[in-house]
């Protein structure tokens, strides 16, 4: 998979530390060297030390340090973003079909990520590799060196035997040292591998409201959201169904091409898109089958008189068959009607969410709240 390189600035890594400041007068006794001698004044450091990698001038001066770098994949960053996350209540039902996908350590790779590698087990094959292209030669030195000494201890310490062995051993170093250190042959990385967890079959409804009050901002916000929620599902199970509703005065199953690009809008009547969910739970998923979830996104603006008609249905119909609903609110307004009429199905099922989104800033926090990992 791709990776791709994240950069952190020094200054958000670093840890605060007491030293002396840079202004003031004091004594320091420093080493001997061959360009001072006694009176001679040193120049304060320029004020403006480098840090960090940049696209500055070069300079003579000023040191610094380059900013922390690691490589990153993109599995790697999905595993980060939903981590501890779930889709609440899911039971086995009587078939089961969706598998949910969960990862585990499996040993080591000779290819990898760099952020996944292996320092011991590398240093390990490192040591491994060194002492085995260099035993011999070492046992050799090692002989050779010992005659050597035999004949020094005997006086002789001149000769052409002596230099010949003094050049072999030299050689016989030389060799050993040009052995790398490390080499990629020695590199092993953490392996990772995914492994299937069969689970429950399970449907997520997503309805999204499309009407004319919701301008092009908080439409965006609202597609964020579910983007956010299919790469959730898509990453963490296997195979699960979702099924896409949009809806102004009228509500319209879509594929998901058409859920996200299309430019159809109209009047408000929320009722429409849950009517309309209710129809297919009864023609697809029956309730004793499926775990059936819904996430719902609107600007909270409705017509005055529908929203007790929307809580009617979700009271009677739909809420006694789900796992879960969620509803998101994206509106820097008050809450309205619908708000208010919601928050009377949550009094009721502990299954039914309400959260609200002001800005770009709030979905992902908002998405965690909604599907984060529930404590047994």
């Amino acid at each position: 998979t791709s990776g791709e390189s994240v950069s952190i600035p020094t200054r958000d890594i670093s840890e605060p530390i007491f030293h002396q400041g840079k202004g003031g007068e004091r004594t320091i006794v420093h080493p001997g060297n061959d360009q001072f001698i006694t009176g001679d004044k040193i120049k304060r450091p320029p004020p403006g030390s480098g840090s960090g990698a940049g696209d500055g001038e070069a300079s003579d001066s000023g040191e610094g340090n380059d900013d922390f770098n690691f490589q990153i994949s993109k599995d790697e960053y999905l595993d980060l973003l939903f981590e501890d996350l779930e889709l609440p209540n899911l039971q086995e039902n009587q078939l089961n079909s969706i598998v949910e996908m969960k990862t585990h350590r499996a040993g080591y790779t000779s290819s990898g990520n760099p952020g996944n590698i292996a320092l011991v087990k590398s240093l390990k094959n490192s040591l491994a590799r060194r002492t085995a292209l260099t035993g011999s030669k070492k046992r050799k030195v090692k002989a050779l060196q010992q005659q050597l000494d035999e004949l020094t201890n005997q006086g002789e310490i001149e000769g052409q035997f002596v230099d010949e062995l003094k050049n072999e051993i030299a050689a016989r170093k030389e060799r050993s040292s040009k052995v790398p250190f490390i080499d990629t042959f020695d590199l092993r990385y953490n392996n990772f591998e995914q492994y299937a967890v069969p689970n429950s079959q399970a449907v997520m409804f997503c309805l999204m409201d499309v009407s004319g009050s919701m301008d092009q901002p908080t439409k965006d916000m609202a597609k964020r959201f579910y983007i956010l929620l299919y790469l959730f599902l898509t990453r963490t199970y296997k195979t699960i169904e979702v099924v896409y509703i949009r809806h102004h005065t009228q509500a319209k199953e879509v594929d998901e091409h058409e859920f996200f690009y299309s430019q159809e809008t109209g009047g408000t009547i929320v009722s429409s898109a849950l009517k309309l969910m209710d129809k297919i739970v009864n023609d697809k998923f029956p309730a004793d089958e499926w775990n059936i979830y819904a996430a719902q996104a609107s600007d909270g603006d409705n017509w005055a008189d529908d929203s007790p008609l929307c809580r009617k249905i979700l009271l009677d119909k739909i809420m006694p068959r789900v796992r879960y609903f969620s509803y998101i609110e994206i509106t820097s307004r008050a809450h309205q009607t619908l708000w208010r009429e919601y928050e009377k199905v949550a009094e009721k099922y502990s299954q039914f969410a309400l959260q609200h989104i002001r800005q770009l800033e709030d979905i992902y926090p908002v998405f965690r709240e909604l599907f984060k990992k529930q404590v047994a």
